[in-house]
């Protein structure tokens, strides 16, 4: 796709990839000034790249892939994109970014992209040995005995819990649960110790933490019982694995069969745990109406991907994380390049999404979030509700804060709303309105 075909971004999608807000300010400030000797836009893949003056006598070299997206920088900056990066992107936002032909250092950089591409494909599709087999069987195994121990130990602690009772858990802070998910980090069942991390600040949530202290304690109960039966339906047995922490491979999820779509990203929500930061980016398709959740991981001073862009859509293949609701994904192949998504769809009802969470939590119980898209009016009250035009209401999870922003993009109106359900409400992902694409 060229840049014709190709509308620039708007600076909340430029905002959105950067990976924290002092960058963003940076960026902002680096666009207006007068530091830009050359900057274009063109090319195959459809690109940008510029010339900027830093500190030393050379100016930075800035290259990026607008298809991926992908990032290049000359600056010693270890951050992804860097402020220079992202003020090309909101130069292009601002139509300061006119086509022309690629220089020399541009090509070059998208040459040896597509060669790298290529090794990585051809490494990726070399057969295995068999003591490369063998040697993955044994790690399978000893994993699978440390992980049986640790589903042992949290099923002794959950019996503790219930016989000698809750009612002392809200003076005890968060020291007994991060004790027990300690160990089941240990016995490599990072899923279960996060479920565990997860129960940690209910006691300490106000009225009523009892019940919901007791509804999540039985639903482990349920997780770990259901990891001690061999005989599980195929697709359950795939989601409990993945609950106690051992997903899929990247192979095992390629090899099944692809789901193509125009995928349209709705939102991007990133979160620190346990010295990782995450990042959740969720998608819907357009002709199926299939949600999707493409994760991944950084380590401190790691950089996030940042190649799904929040506001577009991309026709691409999805291969899904086995499971009995199917959700997490990766993108296995793309056919084209992204493209503006200012009106995304299908749209639901409040019924319409209660009946698709009411069929995702039959099939997965341990489920705790889900993307929605939703077009109603945000209500304010305590808690806030979103509200359809059939006067359905959801209500929303005070724990995101109050939605006055996104209230007024919304001017008092209908909205379309991109959300993660939770038990707790919604929270508010994205804001559609007049062809506007608002980070919430």
């Amino acid at each position: 796709m060229s840049e014709a075909t190709m509308p620039p971004w708007t600076a909340e999608q430029v905002q959105a990839l950067a990976p924290d807000a002092s960058s963003f300010a940076s960026a902002r400030k680096l666009a207006a000034s007068g530091g830009w000797s050359s900057t274009g836009t063109g090319g195959e893949p459809a690109g940008l790249w510029g010339l900027c003056q830093g500190s030393g006598s050379n100016p930075y070299q800035i290259c990026v892939d607008l298809t991926e997206p992908a990032y290049k920088c000359s600056c010693p900056s270890r951050k992804f994109p860097c402020k220079h990066g992202l003020a090309l992107l909101l130069r292009w936002s601002g139509g300061q970014v006119a086509a022309t032909e690629p220089p020399d250092w541009m090509a070059q950089w998208t040459t040896g992209r597509g060669a790298r591409a290529e090794k990585k494909a051809e490494r990726a599709a070399a057969p295995r040995t068999e003591a490369q087999d063998r040697a993955a069987q044994r790690r399978a195994d000893k994993r699978a005995e440390s992980v049986a121990g640790g589903v042992g130990e949290l099923r002794v602690w959950l019996a503790d819990q219930i016989r000698h009772g809750i009612a002392g858990l809200d003076q005890s802070g968060y020291k007994p649960f991060e004790q027990v998910a300690a160990r089941l980090v240990d016995a490599q069942a990072p899923g279960l110790a996060a479920a565990v991390r997860r129960l940690a600040p209910l006691p300490s949530s106000g009225a009523g933490w009892e019940q919901r202290l007791l509804a999540e304690l039985s639903l482990l109960h349920l997780l770990t019982g259901a990891a001690t039966v061999d005989d599980l339906p195929d697709e359950l047995a795939a989601t409990v694995r993945t609950r106690v922490g051992a997903p899929a491979t990247t192979e095992q999820v390629l090899a099944t069969a692809p789901v193509r779509d125009t995928w349209q990203v709705v939102g991007v929500r990133d979160e620190a745990e346990d010295k990782l930061t995450s990042r959740r980016v969720w998608l819907r398709g357009r002709d199926t109406g299939r949600a999707a959740l493409v994760l991944s991981f950084a380590a401190p001073g790691q950089a996030l991907p940042v190649d799904l862009v929040l506001g577009t859509e991309v026709e691409a293949d999805l291969c899904f994380h086995p499971g009995a609701a199917p959700l997490r994904a990766l993108v296995a192949e793309r056919h084209g390049a992204p493209r503006q998504c200012p009106r995304p769809g299908p749209v639901h009802t409040v019924a319409g999404a209660l009946d698709e969470l009411a069929a995702a939590l039959a099939a997965d119980p341990w489920l705790s979030a889900w993307p929605l898209l939703l077009a109603g009016r945000l209500v304010p009250g305590q808690p806030w509700h979103l509200v359809d035009a059939d006067g359905d209401a959801l209500p929303l999870d005070p724990a995101a804060g109050e939605p006055w922003r996104t209230a007024a993009v919304a001017g008092g109106g209908p909205v379309t709303l991109a959300a993660e359900w939770s038990p707790a409400g919604l929270r508010p992902l994205t804001a559609y309105t007049e062809g506007e694409v608002v980070r919430a």
